[in-house]
């Protein structure tokens, strides 16, 4: 018996998304300057405001406002005629340093420990899972791509009367045993102009962007819904309020995955809720590339100002090629998990997370550009670790 899964995504000029570009962009701007920022920032959108507000503790000299600005006008904010513009809207930014007290918890040296501790307490997920060539579930694989498309074809002016602001939606038809048999339904809404019909966007959205991201899972009985209310004039951040880090099931495995519940922009990478997450995806990734499981969730836990995960669980789903308990000892020889050795790892303290913040943290190459955490690096010496235990 066949069974159905759905993800979704968004654009990236949904209000959501716009919050986590700019929380990203004040991120970069800090560490381009100081690699040692502490940064937690959140943002609220709304028609013609933004509201930033947080703590920063650098040595870098920002210019909020500059750095707001130029990022709405790149997502294509750029008309005051959308409700919400680069030029027009109305800026406020709460900024303060960050606690003391967390910060000498991590801070290396500086706490109870020598070593760097944990941000924060929390849990992490991780996930991988060879259906697909970047390791992704199918559902939000393609969700993704459909946004991706859409950006490329609106920037290129392809299609010139879209705005920012989209959802997608795949829902993904598998077998019995967990294969993927083909798409059952893709939704697609798009903020567009006034002056269009809406079944010129329907042809023009299918052709230029469903087509090529999803063609070859889609069959006849595929159920394509484009622009499903029939009208998308007033969008962004004009028709919804956006807030950071309410999109982490688009950031992460599209809820084919478990996920911590902690969001990843606006936070520099003494944050586990970020540093980690990506380090878990890291490591499931490598594990499924070497041929340990067909699938690989990784859970991480910390504790604040502690510099070792209080605990490390896999779950393979039945998928695993050698006993769990092997590939967890694989992980804890190979993969040093401490919040230092995550940010010397992966190299977490350059400027690389506005490019993060739309199209999912996971499984894209921004710019043909892959993520430290995306990258196979670990495989041949899980390979060779295997014929130890053999």
């Amino acid at each position: 018996m066949s069974y159905y899964f759905s993800s979704e995504s968004v654009g990236i000029g949904h209000p959501d998304k716009v919050c986590d570009r700019i929380s990203d962009s004040i991120l970069d701007e800090c560490l381009k300057q100081d690699k040692d920022s502490r940064v937690a920032v959140e943002t609220l959108v709304t028609s013609q405001r933004v509201i930033v507000a947080g703590e920063v503790s650098t040595n870098a000299k920002v210019n909020y406002e500059q750095v707001i600005r130029k990022t709405i006008q790149e997502i294509g904010y750029i008309d005051d005629k959308l409700g919400f513009d680069y030029n027009n809207a109305q800026i406020q930014v709460f900024i303060h340093e960050q606690s003391p007290d967390i910060s000498q918890g991590v801070s290396e040296g500086e706490g109870l420990f020598k070593e760097q501790g944990a941000g924060d307490q929390g849990i992490m997920f991780g996930f991988a899972t060879n259906e697909t060539e970047n390791y992704m579930p199918l559902a939000i694989n393609l969700a993704n791509k459909i946004v991706q498309k859409a950006r490329e074809v609106r920037e290129n002016k392809i299609l010139d009367y879209l705005n920012p602001d989209c959802k997608s939606q795949v829902t993904v038809e598998y077998d019995k045993e967990g294969k993927a048999l083909r798409i059952d339904t893709i939704v697609f809404s798009s903020h567009h102009s006034d002056n269009v019909s809406l079944e010129k966007i329907r042809d023009d959205s299918l052709r230029e962007i469903i087509l090529p991201s999803c063609g070859k899972l889609i069959d006849e009985k595929t159920k394509i819904l484009i622009n499903p209310t029939g009208r998308f004039v007033v969008g962004g951040p004009a028709g919804d309020t956006g807030v950071t880090g309410r999109k982490i099931i688009v950031d992460s495995y599209g809820g084919y995955s478990r996920h911590g519940g902690g969001a990843f922009s606006g936070k520099d990478p003494s944050k586990v809720d970020r540093s980690a997450a990506y380090a878990a995806r890291w490591v499931a990734k490598n594990i499924v590339a070497a041929g340990l499981a067909d699938k690989c969730e990784v859970q991480l836990s910390y504790a604040i100002g502690y510099p070792k995960p209080t605990s490390i669980f896999v779950e393979t789903f039945e998928t695993e090629k050698i006993d769990k308990e092997i590939i967890e000892k694989i992980i804890s020889e190979l993969f040093n998990l401490s919040p230092k050795g995550i940010n010397d790892a992966l190299q977490l303290k350059n400027p690389i997370y506005k490019a993060t913040s739309f199209g999912g943290h996971f499984g894209q190459e921004p710019n043909g550009k892959q993520f430290s955490w995306e990258k196979l690096n670990k495989v041949a010496e899980i390979k060779k670790k295997i014929l130890e235990y053999k």
